[in-house]
């Protein structure tokens, strides 16, 4: 069962993709901001990683440099109701999975995670076989 962390400030947009994650089969965490969310990810394995990006404390944008900075290596993908164009470029150049507008469309939610947990599998698998 994969493991999804879901970062973001809002309770009712946490509680909402929880109870989707859990129906579609994922074992799901939750974070109230950015440096939970930082914390969390370094105390545990996750396979994926949904991440708003304006949050009190530590943004999304902050998060996700922080994590790449340590070289962990887990799909993240950016949420935002109040996001811009400009928010997505930055994120996806920074090292985001993908970046998906709120309220999010559940098909393409569910296809974004279902491919960059496949992303992060077979990240792991070359890494595991270039340390043998």
């Amino acid at each position: 069962m994969s493991s999804i962390l879901v970062v973001d400030d809002e309770k009712s947009i946490r509680k909402a993709l929880q109870d989707i994650l859990v129906v579609e089969g994922y074992k799901v965490e939750e974070a109230t901001d950015g440096l939970e969310g930082y914390n969390l990810v370094k105390s545990k394995k996750y396979d994926c990683i949904l991440c708003d990006i304006k949050m009190p404390r530590m943004t999304g944008l902050e998060m996700l440099d922080k994590l790449i900075q340590e070289g962990l290596e887990v799909p993240i993908i950016m949420i935002s109701g109040h996001g811009t164009t400009e928010d997505a470029v930055e994120a996806v150049k920074k090292g985001a999975f993908d970046y998906i507008s709120k309220p999010p469309d559940l098909n393409r939610l569910l296809i974004t995670i279902r491919n960059a947990i496949d992303k992060g599998s077979l990240v792991t698998e070359t890494t595991n076989l270039k340390e043998k």
